[in-house]
């Protein structure tokens, strides 16, 4: 087409196209692309007197050229993207690519932004963890969409940030950089020469003689009033925010103390035929199913059993109503360096020994790790609380909303105790059932700890169903 209008130009004839138009004056780079404006200047030229002589020519982009707004863009602009403009803009849509946060669950709006795991400069695969962020329940791992280097981190460690937020960019043709230590890095300034030494000496010298004619006077140290305590210095302290996990279970278990009326009923459990049960078969077990056998699956076998026999456990008030819950949800409390985290095995009426292991050896790992999902901790009817793993001999745990109730196991200690009219050493562990005095009255809390201790003493209970 430009070959046309230079032919048309140069012949001295007139374009159809332009004949009978107004033109006027218009910036460069205003309404075209740089290049095709350049190109307009270079080939476009206004004829007076139709187009029989030339008059004008731009031949800069920085001074204006004649043409006409709405022919022009319209009649070259399409034709030029067509043929000639194929030119990607990489470094503004495909080369960085943008890290959002994901959606943390339904219930929870926004987290905290615990730790950068990558730094700028740093290369990264797909689906690499670049960041971390703390929930109120979990923390999340904020994963790599593309592989590249960090160009940009676009948020601070203690931010607050919701769903779709940017926190770094990416790109995806930088080159990565190698970080060096501060220890590392070599001092280019050249050593100083004696002699300054020797000036700078005789300086210090000086000015340190010079005020040794006057003693300041030491300051008398502060008078405190005999009921004055005396606290140790601020220096000696430090102040560490809490973590969102940290602060969200303190906010349920206060308001579980100030919602429930709380009341915890004990007793004693004689734990010598469950751990000779697992003494007999816990190879067999190992080599068939591939976990060990533990006390845990006992107790949660022994809780189910209570709560089929006292259903008013596993209820729960909600408002002006008490809600039966059909089905049985036990909650497992594990303890992390982070927090106290209490995954849910789901349907364990319907679950073996075996399959309660693997579900609890499962849990364990994934709450070490930091991976555990909310799903896995939403819910449950009943917690078991193992404080016999730090050594507790004795305690009242409270109560996980919404449940009603919770089971508190604790150290085995042998101790003397009456069996057949004679004195003998028996393996003994307390335990304890703290529940909502609302809604389950002491008697079927006693009952309760009581099915747990026959199930406990006895298993082959199990069995039989007595």
């Amino acid at each position: 087409m430009f070959g046309v209008i230079r032919r048309r130009v140069a012949s001295g004839s007139s374009y159809p196209p332009f004949q009978g138009i107004s033109f006027q004056k218009v910036r460069p780079n205003q309404l075209l692309p740089s290049r095709f404006s350049s190109i307009l200047e270079k080939e476009i030229v206004y004829l007076s007197g139709g187009w029989q002589s030339v008059r004008n020519v731009c031949h800069s982009s920085s001074s204006g050229c004649w043409s006409n707004l709405k022919p022009m863009r319209d009649l070259y602009y399409e034709e030029i993207t067509r043929q000639t403009w194929r030119r990607s803009f990489s470094s503004d849509n495909g080369d960085l690519v943008d890290v959002v946060v994901p959606p943390l669950a339904e219930s929870i709006a926004d987290g905290t932004l615990a730790t950068f795991l990558k730094k700028p400069g740093d290369s990264v695969k797909v689906d690499e963890p670049i960041a971390q962020i703390e929930t109120d329940k979990v923390t999340i791992d904020v994963t790599s969409p593309e592989s590249g280097v960090i160009q940009k981190l676009l948020a601070n460690e203690g931010d607050t940030v919701e769903p779709g937020n940017k926190i770094a960019i990416i790109s995806r043709s930088a080159e990565a950089t190698t970080h060096v230590a501060p220890s590392e890095s070599v001092s280019e300034k050249p050593a100083p020469q004696p002699t300054q030494k020797i000036k700078e000496e005789t300086k210090a010298s000086k000015v340190e003689a010079a005020p040794t004619t006057e003693k300041p006077k030491a300051p008398s140290p502060p008078r405190h009033s005999p009921t004055e305590p005396q606290l140790p210095p601020k220096e000696r302290e430090r102040r560490v925010p809490m973590t969102r996990l940290r602060k969200r279970v303190a906010t349920r278990l206060k308001d579980s103390q100030n919602t429930f009326a709380l009341l915890t009923t004990f007793n004693d459990v004689d734990m010598t035929n469950l751990m000779k049960l697992r003494a007999d078969y816990k190879d067999v077990f190992v080599e068939k199913h591939g976990v060990k056998l533990g006390l845990m699956s006992g107790f949660v076998k022994a809780a189910v059993n209570a709560l089929q026999h006292q259903p008013i456990v596993n209820a729960v008030i909600d408002g002006d109503d008490i809600i039966y819950r059909d089905y049985i949800d036990i909650s497992v409390a594990v303890g992390t360096s982070k927090g106290l985290v209490v995954p849910v095995i789901r349907n364990a009426d319907k679950l073996n020994f075996a399959e309660i292991e693997k579900e609890i050896n499962n849990f364990a790992k994934k709450a070490n790790n930091g991976t555990l999902s909310i799903d896995e901790m939403a819910g449950g009817t009943l917690t078991i609380s193992n404080g016999g793993v730090y050594g507790s001999l004795l305690s009242t745990p409270i109560i996980n909303p919404p449940q009603s109730a919770i089971l508190g196991m604790h150290s085995i200690v042998t101790r003397p105790m009456v069996v057949g009219g004679q004195v003998v050493p028996r393996p003994m562990m307390y335990v304890a059932l703290t529940y909502d005095h609302r809604l389950i009255d002491g008697r079927e809390a006693v009952f309760f700890l009581r099915r747990i201790k026959d199930v406990i003493e006895d298993p082959r209970r199990l069995l039989l169903d007595i």
